[in-house]
């Protein structure tokens, strides 16, 4: 694919986000407008359709008939949901733009960032700019609980540096891009995936803002899925973490049985109560099968792998991304 020199593409995620979405692009038409007057850049925007089953390719239609000299509007429809990763990746991969960027629908992402993110990008001459929450103000506090566990777990089990309150929302260089885009597994988390190419970040830091329209298609069950996906993408300690506590289990079972022989031998004390016995039995039973699932869970990601399968498929594209 030809890249176009002193382009920026905008890679936006939509699952039934009919009501957002016009919103979002309006306020993109503005920042293009500016981008193009202050820096002559043009901006492409890349709309991906991960299984909607609302009016939302409707509203990708009229918005490639607003094109403009300096907004393209490029679009992907899929089949059915393959979830964000997916959508991600089907976005990266038709950006032409020498720097890429990606945002959510919902305006939780400010457009109106976009032109400090280059700004900084040029000044500092960094790889990528990424943007984080400063606060979690407005977002339930169980969501803002578990987010803020999920970072300083993820953090401290992966191989990878996660930031709290970090956003998919970047713009990078071609050259971060293209690394993303040879990483060619199934099982994506792009987070992790930012982190583990290796370019240079740098950060900017934005108040929480409240969706514009519509509910979050996150449900807590989907976000601890995530989170589970997220830390064993990128580490085995879990593995290792199940390895060390088997070992401990041993030793302590050792010295319990040694310290029973020493009382039985010299003082003639059996230790009665088959229900602490019981209870122990079913703990350490416990342990094994949880230990199991975190090996299963590890099998399970190397047998999606076999596959081969695509990452998405896609069901209708405008003619623009052929």
């Amino acid at each position: 694919m030809e890249h176009a020199a002193g382009c920026v593409s905008l890679v936006i995620p939509c699952l039934n986000e009919e009501e957002s979405l016009p919103t979002c692009l309006d306020a993109v038409r503005d920042v293009a407008t500016s981008m193009n007057e202050k820096y002559g850049l043009t901006l492409e925007v890349i709309l991906v359709d991960d299984g909607s089953t609302d009016g939302t390719l409707d509203v990708f239609r009229r918005a490639q008939s607003q094109e403009s000299d300096v907004l393209v509007v490029r679009w992907i429809s899929f089949s059915r949901n393959f979830g964000k990763e997916a959508s991600l990746l089907a976005g990266f991969s038709h950006a032409r733009g020498d720097y890429v960027a990606a945002m959510d629908a919902d305006m939780q992402d400010p457009p109106a960032l976009l032109p400090k993110m280059y700004e900084l990008l040029v000044s500092t001459g960094c790889d990528n700019v990424a943007a984080r929450r400063s606060s979690r103000e407005g977002e339930s506090p169980i969501r803002s609980a578990l987010s803020r566990r999920f970072y300083g777990v993820a953090d401290g089990l992966s191989d990878v540096r996660f930031v709290d309150g970090e956003r998919d929302y970047r713009l990078m260089r071609r050259p971060m891009v293209n690394a993303l885009l040879e990483m060619g597994e199934y099982n994506r988390f792009t987070k992790g995936m930012f982190s583990w190419v290796g370019f240079t970040t740098e950060w900017i830091s934005y108040d929480h803002v409240s969706r514009v329209a519509g509910t979050t298609k996150w449900s807590l069950r989907q976000l601890l899925r995530y989170s589970v996906d997220g830390i064993t993408s990128f580490s085995t300690k879990p593995l290792v973490l199940a390895a060390k506590i088997g070992l401990w289990c041993c030793v302590l079972s050792i010295v319990m049985l040694v310290l029973v022989i020493v009382r039985h031998l010299a003082a003639g004390i059996s230790i009665m109560g088959w229900s602490s016995v019981l209870c122990v039995v079913i703990f350490v039973a416990g342990l094994q099968l949880i230990f199991l699932g975190v090996i299963g869970y590890y099998l399970a990601k190397v047998y999606l792998e076999t596959k081969h399968r695509p990452h998405y498929v896609v069901r209708e594209q405008s003619d623009a991304t052929e």
